[in-house]
């Protein structure tokens, strides 16, 4: 059995600032990493990532890696490699769950098992997820250059987009049956300069090309999409912890100390919030490694 003050399950953006704060406070900590970040599809496509301040256009995963590297300077972080599962609150009110063979038995949790996006059924769609398709144009808009930028529409979380991305290039909305705009909608997107397409899409080819029901063949410098978020990890569940329902999908209902429904145990990064980045997924782990430290003082 391997015993810890804090289990911070998840390697991502939010777990390792939230084992950083640990670390500095010279806690003992476990880091458990299934090595399943969420924008691993952004490096495997050779691109970077945006908006996080110092490292704007650098690789994720090169960012992921020097944090790794910088942990790796504090002797009381351990690191377990691995998917957590079978999580269990004990009658000492300390947690127990798997990774693998081993068991871990924490005082402290902090959760930041991510998310995976669900993306709508167009074939070609997937493939290009993290290259030409995206979800966030904090993130991705600026690189398009200011052209034609394709929003494929999977639910009325589309409008944001329409409204959002003429400040990034020059967008075309397909409805492509998943909602129906009403005319005030409409009213909006002419003024803001984002066209509307009826005509149904039938697959993504090229880079970013809309290939429509009709024979058209839109080009596009990039795609933007509304996926359903799924939390990657059963283990808040198992534990008890509440959940809220956003427009993407349900996340770990914490409140302004990233603390959970359940005592002790706390969560950050895109499993703990309605929509993130890397930016607001290392800020949330920053509170989470904070607050869970503090908890040992009452």
């Amino acid at each position: 059995m391997v015993r810890t003050e804090f289990a911070v399950i998840g390697g991502s953006y939010a777990g390792l600032s939230a084992a950083l704060q640990l670390a500095r406070a010279r806690r003992d900590v476990l880091v458990v990493d299934a090595g399943l970040r969420r924008n691993r599809f952004v490096d495997q496509a050779g691109e970077t990532s945006h908006g996080f301040l110092s490292r704007d256009g650098e690789a994720p995963g090169a960012i992921a890696a020097e944090a790794r590297r910088q942990l790796d300077h504090y002797a009381t972080v351990r690191w377990l490699y691995g998917t957590a599962g079978g999580a269990s609150v004990e009658d000492d009110g300390r947690f127990r769950f798997r990774v693998g063979d081993e068991v871990v038995d924490a005082a402290r949790l902090v959760l930041a098992t991510g998310v995976r996006d669900e993306l709508p059924a167009v074939e070609g769609l997937r493939e290009r997820w993290g290259r030409s398709v995206f979800h966030c144009p904090y993130c991705h808009g600026y690189e398009l250059g200011g052209g034609p930028i394709g929003i494929i529409a999977a639910s009325e979380l589309a409008q944001h987009h329409a409204l959002m991305l003429p400040d990034w290039g020059r967008p075309t909305l397909f409805l492509n049956g998943a909602y129906a705009p009403t005319a005030e909608d409409l009213a909006l997107f002419a003024r803001r300069g984002t066209a509307v397409e009826r005509v149904p899409v039938v697959r993504i080819e090229g880079r970013a090309d809309v290939v429509l029901a009709d024979g058209r063949t839109l080009s596009m410098n990039g795609i933007f999409t509304q996926p359903r978020t799924i939390l990657a990890s059963a283990v808040a569940e198992e534990l008890g912890c509440a959940m809220a329902q956003g427009p993407m999908g349900a996340y770990i209902q914490v409140d302004a100390m990233q603390q959970t429904s359940v005592a002790n145990i706390f969560a950050c990064g895109d499993a703990a919030r309605a929509a993130g980045n890397v930016a607001s997924a290392v800020a949330d782990g920053a509170m989470a490694g904070i607050a869970a430290h503090r908890s040992t003082m009452v």
